[in-house]
């Protein structure tokens, strides 16, 4: 017998069946004469009485508000339950805004709340609305609200599962918090959004409200984990009638003005240096579907730092995301399963052109730029910058399924060598639980009056979803001479196949939400000689709490073979997550076992070690202004018999997150890393390198595409000069050299 939390309540049946009825699940947005204001929610000064959701199926329209919808359903930790505090939203238009506000009733004091940066709001009560503007079922906006109307928005595709949130559109937002609860109101610019051109709109729509101590996600109309996919269960949003985002031409300038000091080890001695740059992007929507995008000189990115991430002794290229705001709008039309176009691949942009959008049942997106950062041809010495293509198209089937084309093309100037790539993916929805996956490639490169080289790899997954079981499998081939320079597909000439199969528990307990084991496997051959070269089976358990709580066990049983030798390793690993206070967060991963040294030293065969990997995080918001992280991570391999060390990487980093009002903050990151190496068995320059940073940003955002940044940053290792006129650098014990330090 299933568990009871898994048997619906007469309530519950109610609501999922209202969700699985699209007829019952439309409403009609009216006009307003006069767009909503917070007042107009409030009586006495506080948030108006709570509405009987459970008993009121049907949107009800209030001619001062716009139309009321109360039946929200938990998506977790219920199915179909009505949400734990009372929640209520109404909807309104007229010419330029969509408006939803809502009205959270909730427990003195349990709110969640902080004044962050724009998108900084994960562990607060949110509450969000998601527009599928084309009735697509394939991909839709996200907009999303703490209670003190900190924003963030994103798009949730239906491929992929994921929100990217590096979208960022021009929205308004506020919100109050009361002693019953709080209100939030959000203005949505139909200039904001792409829709279908022409008369009366039928858009998919869904809201919905998080209560973070409670782990608790409610929708209307309820949104079952009991059906593959998430946006296809939206209801109908019509009566949106003479609308239109309008021409809508933008061109947004950036200048930047940058001195810095850096340290020039040919010389060797410190040098002066100053940039200039200045750029713009341009914008035009054509037919209401489809964005051209313009841009000259984009290489306004590195106001983000990347987080800390593991490097040494790695086998593969360790992934890194992209931050410049002209590659990540929009990005989503250039995804396919396997990662084959990754815009961080074009270092140093000078002039694109990019249109992405709907035409029909077609999504399309093409992008031609150049890269004028120097590349080295290995068979010539010679160097030389490139233009860069990709194109995108997908073509919708049914509601729930899709085909797609992608094509990349990297040219060199002067030269003749390029790198292409071809690629055609389909995803496929069977009845409610079950989805394929299939992508076919194929990678075309030449070398500059050398050979050309063109192979093939193939992809497919099957995958089982449902409120307790979620099951997927999946093969992948990628023959010895595929290569994707423009993605990231950091590993070839292999055979492998994967499956994963994890049960749910739900419980009614008042600690406990969710528990259950996962079981992994996966086998990896040479694609050529068929040998066996990678095998692992992980098993985990994993338990979660109310307020953030999670607690995972696992062990990993893995074989693999390195360079001719074959090695047995296993991993045992704990983790511990929580968010208990509303003022404090912690998280802690601990892992033990064995490992081999990928970097051996010449003349030394890589052999099997001791490996543990430790990390630890800390959150702490004394105010609901000031936000401190502290993060670290330390990584050892030795010998396996013995006490004698391979390696230690250690990083700590320490964030201070001070938010004057919601349109000015301060930043400050300090980064300190640790390397000692046994240069003896290790491929390692140095025994040991020390490196510190320090990185300050004041931003003043008025909304994305409005901003400015003024930065500070200062990187330093365990160097020294020796001599005067310095005449060498050599090692010292700590890091007190500046190898880079800039103002911008």
């Amino acid at each position: 017998m299933l568990p009871a939390k898994t048997r619906l309540t007469a309530c519950s049946a109610a609501l999922f069946a209202a969700a699985q009825a699209p007829d019952t699940m439309t409403i009609t947005i009216p006009r307003t004469e006069r767009p909503p204001q917070i007042e107009d929610f409030l009586v006495g000064g506080q948030l108006m009485p709570p509405v009987d959701g459970a008993s009121t199926r049907t949107a009800v329209v209030d001619d001062v508000r716009g139309v009321r919808v109360t039946a929200f359903g938990q998506r977790e930790p219920g199915d179909g339950d009505p949400p734990s505090q009372p929640t209520a939203a109404y909807l309104s238009y007229d010419n330029a805004n969509l408006y939803v506000v809502f009205v959270c009733h909730d427990e003195r004091g349990a709110v969640r709340a902080n004044i962050a940066r724009r998108e900084d709001i994960g562990e607060d009560d949110r509450v969000t609305v998601y527009l599928d503007t084309f009735r697509a079922r394939q991909r839709a906006y996200q907009f999303d609200s703490n209670p003190l109307g900190v924003q963030r928005d994103g798009i949730r595709a239906e491929s992929t599962g994921n929100v990217d949130l590096s979208f960022d559109e021009v929205w308004s937002s506020e919100g109050r918090v009361f002693d019953n609860g709080y209100v939030v109101r959000l203005a949505i610019p139909f200039r904001s959004l792409r829709f279908r051109p022409g008369g009366e709109q039928t858009w998919g729509i869904a809201v919905g409200r998080i209560i973070a101590r409670e782990n608790e996600r409610s929708f209307w109309p309820t949104i079952t984990r009991r059906r593959q996919g998430f946006v296809s269960q939206f209801g109908n949003a019509d009566g949106l009638a003479e609308i239109s985002p309008g021409r809508n031409l933008q061109a947004i300038p950036y200048a930047m003005a940058a001195r810095a000091r850096l340290l020039d080890d040919e010389i060797p001695d410190h040098v002066n240096e100053g940039d200039e740059r200045i750029g713009l992007d341009a914008k035009m929507v054509v037919r209401d579907a489809l964005t051209l995008d313009l841009t000259l000189n984009p290489d306004f990115s590195q106001v983000e730092s990347d987080d800390p991430q593991v490097t040494v002794n790695e086998r593969f290229e360790v992934f890194f995301p992209e931050r410049r705001p002209f590659f990540l709008e929009n990005a989503d039309y250039f995804q396919t399963p396997e990662q084959l176009f990754f815009s961080r691949r074009i270092v140093d942009p000078g002039v694109g052109f990019r249109s992405t959008g709907k035409v029909g049942r077609w999504a399309i997106g093409a992008l031609v730029m150049n890269d004028r950062a120097p590349l080295l041809f290995d068979d010539l010495g010679a160097e030389g910058d490139a233009w860069i293509g990709a194109a995108r198209v997908e073509r919708e089937l049914g509601e729930e399924s899709a085909v797609g084309f992608l094509a990349t093309d990297r040219e060199f100037n002067n030269s003749q060598k390029y790198d292409r790539m071809f690629a055609a993916d389909a995803r496929l929805r069977f009845g409610d639980n079950w989805e394929f996956i299939g992508q076919a490639m194929q990678s075309q490169n030449r070398e500059q009056y050398g050979r050309r080289t063109d192979d093939w790899g193939l992809r497919g997954d099957v995958s089982y979803f449902s409120r307790n079981w979620e099951y997927s499998a999946g093969y992948r081939e990628f023959g010895p001479n595929f290569a994707a320079p423009l993605g990231f597909v950091n590993r070839a000439d292999y055979r492998r196949f994967d499956m994963d199969g994890q049960y749910t528990f739900w419980s009614e307990g008042e600690l406990v939400r969710e528990y259950g084991p996962k079981v992994s496997l996966k086998w990896l051959w040479d694609h050529g000689s068929g040998v066996l070269t990678d095998r692992e089976l992980e098993v985990l358990f994993a338990i979660e709490m109310v307020r953030g709580t999670e607690i995972e066990v696992a062990r990993v049983q893995f074989y693999e073979l390195f360079e001719g030798f074959g090695f047995d390793l296993y991993s045992n690993q704990l983790a511990f997550k929580t968010e208990w206070f509303s003022w404090l967060g912690a998280d802690l991963a601990y892992a033990w076992g064995t490992d081999a040294n990928h970097d051996p030293a010449e003349d030394v065969d890589p052999e099997r070690g001791r490996a543990s990997e430790a990390e630890f995080g800390l959150t702490l918001r004394p105010t609901v202004q000031l936000r401190f992280e502290g993060s670290y991570v330390d990584s050892r391999l030795h010998r396996e018999h013995t006490s004698e060390h391979l390696f230690t990487e250690r990083l700590l980093r320490a964030r201070f997150d001070y938010q004057f009002s919601r349109l000015l903050s301060l930043r400050a990151i300090f980064d300190y890393g640790w390397e000692d190496f046994n240069t003896e068995r290790v491929d390692a320059d140095d025994p040991r390198v020390r490196e510190f940073a320090m990185d300050f940003l004041l931003t003043y955002l008025l909304h994305p595409g409005t901003a400015l940044y003024l930065g500070f940053t200062d990187a330093r290792e365990n160097l020294r000069l020796v001599g005067s006129p310095p005449e060498e650098i050599e090692r010292s014990q700590n890091p007190h050299l500046s190898v880079g330090r800039q103002i911008f």
